[in-house]
């Protein structure tokens, strides 16, 4: 079966086909990173304006890409949420318009589950089950994933997330929108030692996460140089390693306990601060000590996309997880979705 997939959570319009024997066909991204940019954060109803403009072009683009028409398609699947409830209502009325006038099933797909399974998409393919680092905008958890479906939560963020965390750090030093790039550039200009920065929760014997102090302390710090007149270029390049660093070795830390709680050999990340350099460098090399594989979706599939919506639904087809013969094509969002309902 060819599934066509609409992702349109949030900033990024992602239009893609995945084949359930043959694996992606193609896929196209719009980001809106540069119309946010004069704004420094997201503008939920810029955003839904702009997904309404590009996904047409994007879905013939796509089409064109993989040499298909909308009549070799045999299922439509979208992002129903979690995210912008402007933004995911144009994803879902373009799939389900396109899946009612071509009588085809419309799939709704959680945005996180479509993370979760997109390291599947790159070879080697991980195998079940295995523990889950999903790094994702909002969203810093931990998971225990037996299959498909399968998804038993261990730890989360009880307050800023990983990548809230590193954009709104990026923010106080002066940085450009997104953030966290940004951030993790200026670090490598900067020495992580300098300035000491607190670990939160490293040692709380659970697998939960909080990052909101760290802001703080960066905060902090930066304020006591200015005051003394010694923030200059290099402290700011020294604050962003440090915290590139107590976040990245937060997340690893908290990984390395879910693996032995667990006793599972298998760690996949997922999610746009999974292609963060250090995070990858640091896992990478803790977890080869351990005889632990190590999994990251292909750079290009770290941020929100179609592709991994448009797997994620592919997937389920083949489990039988899907009703494909029951239809209602009701623009239906979910802003709010807990993974653990599906």
């Amino acid at each position: 079966m060819i599934v066509l997939g609409f992702e349109s959570s949030c900033d990024e319009t992602g239009v893609a086909l995945v084949c359930t024997e043959r694996g992606l066909l193609a896929h196209t991204l719009h980001s809106q990173v540069a119309m946010h940019a004069a704004y420094g954060g997201v503008v939920p109803e810029l955003a839904s304006r702009d997904h309404v403009r590009r996904v047409v072009p994007l879905t013939r683009q796509v089409l064109q890409q993989a040499d298909l028409t909308l009549q070799d398609i045999d299922a439509i699947a979208y992002t129903a949420g979690p995210g912008l409830a402007g933004a995911l209502l144009v994803g879902s009325s373009v799939a389900q318009s396109v899946a009612w006038s071509l009588n085809l099933p419309a799939i709704a797909i959680h945005h996180l589950e479509g993370h979760l399974l997109s390291p599947r998409m790159a070879s080697p393919c991980p195998e079940f089950p295995f523990v889950a680092l999903l790094v994702s905008g909002g969203h810093t958890q931990l998971l225990r994933v037996d299959e498909v479906g399968q998804y038993t939560l261990l730890g989360e963020t009880l307050d800023d997330a990983a990548g809230e965390a590193f954009d709104k750090t990026a923010k106080l030093l002066g940085l450009g929108y997104p953030g966290g790039p940004a951030l993790a550039k200026l670090a490598e200009q900067g020495d992580p030692k300098r300035i000491a920065l607190p670990r939160p929760m490293l040692h709380s014997h659970t697998l939960d996460f909080s990052f909101s102090g760290l802001k703080t302390a960066v905060l902090t710090r930066l304020k006591d140089a200015e005051s003394r007149g010694l923030a200059d270029a290099q402290l700011r390049a020294d604050l962003a390693a440090a915290t590139e660093l107590a976040i990245v070795e937060v997340l690893v830390a908290k990984s390395v306990v879910a693996l032995e709680q667990t006793q599972l050999k298998r760690l996949v990340v997922a999610g746009g601060v999974g292609a963060n350099r250090l995070l990858r460098q640091l896992l990478t090399q803790r977890l080869g000590k351990r005889q632990v594989e190590v999994f990251f979706p292909p750079l290009e599939l770290c941020t929100d996309n179609g592709a991994m919506i448009a797997f994620a639904a592919a997937q389920r087809i083949q489990r039988g997880l899907v009703n494909l013969g029951a239809q209602t094509y009701g623009f239906d969002v979910h802003p709010r979705w807990d993974l653990a309902a599906l």
